[in-house]
């Protein structure tokens, strides 16, 4: 039932319609004028307007125009006993759903207003549709139907609508910043800036004026005031990429302005104040660096107070093929091609362990696009490190002891031990170490910081090159 407001100068007729409308079930308010419809729509909206034309100290069409303005999607229905063209024609240009002329029967009128709610409820539902069909636009370039996957889209929607601190994790070419956009673009802030850096990909002194800005005179090349990016996310969102790479000093920066939501320029001596919602991403393990003692442990609690993880693509390769054929009608489109991908080489995608994630498939895709002559990418397209994978194979039967076993604890031993051997045998070369384990280098230190055994690699290497001497 709708909520109905009765606006006449006459009190029988204010009477007739409440009493018609109640009886029908409708909430029903009436006002004696224009100027007190406003007033009551201002206290509390309404679905529709039923209105007189023309009336003492406000009429009937000064109360639509101003019945627009507080509600754009209000019905109005208009009624005079002085029906003319250019009155009907005024207030439809002003929106107005429909016109009727006193005197009138009453069963025409309830007519009127139940095809004006109907329009109206029609319109909203229109409006919703497209709401949702532009939400799942903004979550067109996150690719995957796969549960874990499924799950990241819910976890998306779900704290778009909330200002908390979000922190992404997962391995590098996961897609953590296509993430952070979708958040972004769902929230309520999507009108605003989002403004993205790569926290690892500066030093601490130009990050911290990438961050807060700095004054003119500041250090030597400072020639005019600098804006930073806090302030130019203020009321949208700031992304920090590679959060884990910031230095301790700049920790403690970062910390004071999610605290006081404050910045001060370098140089300067006035803080500002900013309204940034702040999205961070690692592809670390920012527990472990607490414990280690690299990374502050309040801050870690400010910036993962809502936690999204990122699953590597090998722990959802059912959707290698639906990112496959994405990708590549992508790149053929831009080459002005129509390129499939042929089953043979898809069987050997599909297989691969893809260290890089969804960025290496990309690229892998992008690559094969501009290679392939023919109509379907073939499998002699493909780098030769995914037509020679073979995955490792598991012995048929394991010696698993009868009283069982700690799993985890056993398989982290397991992968400590690879990685140890993979470096034994290289010689402490972690980029030749990497590439035999089919990791990223960024992938393997984020191991060998895992189990403790980073520092092992100089070691190893310097015993190489003794044994090498000797």
């Amino acid at each position: 039932m709708a909520n109905i407001l009765i606006v006449d100068d006459e009190q029988g007729m204010r009477q007739l319609l409440s009493l018609v409308f109640g009886r029908a079930g409708h909430q029903v308010r009436a006002a004696e004028n224009g100027r007190r419809a406003v007033e009551m729509l201002r206290e509390a909206a309404a679905d529709l307007i039923v209105s007189d034309v023309r009336m003492p100290d406000m009429g009937g069409i000064e109360l639509l125009r101003a019945a627009r303005e507080l509600s754009p999607d209000i019905a109005v229905v208009m009624m005079t006993a002085f029906a003319t063209v250019e009155t009907a024609r005024e207030a439809f240009k002003l929106g107005a759903d429909d016109f009727i002329q006193k005197p009138f029967d009453v069963d025409e009128l309830k007519l009127i207003v139940e095809k004006a709610l109907e329009l109206r409820q029609l319109k909203q539902e229109i409006q919703d549709w497209r709401k949702t069909q532009s939400d799942r636009g903004r979550l067109d370039q996150i690719i995957g139907r796969s549960p874990r996957m499924q799950a990241v889209y819910q976890m998306i929607e779900t704290v778009a609508v909330v200002q908390s601190t979000i922190l992404i994790t997962g391995e590098s070419g996961t897609g953590k910043e296509l993430v952070a956009r979708a958040v972004h673009n769902l929230s309520q802030r999507n009108d605003k800036p989002f403004v993205s850096i790569n926290c690892g990909a500066f030093t601490e002194t130009l990050l911290e004026s990438e961050l807060f800005g700095y004054v003119r005179g500041a250090f030597t090349g400072a020639a005019a005031n600098r804006k930073g990016l806090f302030e130019a996310a203020d009321k949208g969102t700031i992304f920090l990429d590679e959060i884990g790479e910031m230095s301790p000093a700049m920790q403690v920066k970062l910390l004071r302005v999610l605290q006081e939501r404050k910045v001060r320029p370098v140089g300067g001596h006035e803080e500002l104040t900013v309204d940034a919602r702040v999205i961070a991403a690692t592809n670390r393990d920012l527990p472990a660096m607490v414990k280690a003692g690299t990374f502050r442990e309040d801050l870690f609690y400010r910036v993962s107070v809502i936690p999204i993880e990122l699953p590597p693509l090998r722990e959802k390769r059912e959707d290698i093929r639906e990112l496959v054929n994405h990708f590549a009608a992508k790149y053929s489109a831009q080459a002005g091609r129509s390129l499939t991908v042929s089953e043979a080489a898809m069987a050997l995608l599909e297989r691969y362990s893809w260290p890089g994630n969804v960025r290496e498939l990309e690229h892998t895709i992008e690559r094969a696009v501009a290679l392939e002559r023919t109509e379907q990418i073939q499998p002699e397209r493909l780098p030769e490190q995914i037509t020679n994978y073979s995955p490792a194979r598991v012995a048929d039967a394991l010696d698993l002891p009868d009283d069982g076993l700690n799993l985890t604890a056993h398989l982290d031993q397991l992968e400590k031990t690879y990685l140890l051997e993979a470096l034994r045998r290289t010689g402490g070369n972690q980029t030749r170490a990497a590439e035999l384990l089919q990791l990223s280098v960024r992938s393997l230190r984020h191991l060998l910081d895992k189990h403790g055994i980073r520092n092992l690699t100089a070691q190893i290497r310097n015993d190489a090159a003794r044994g090498a001497h000797e």
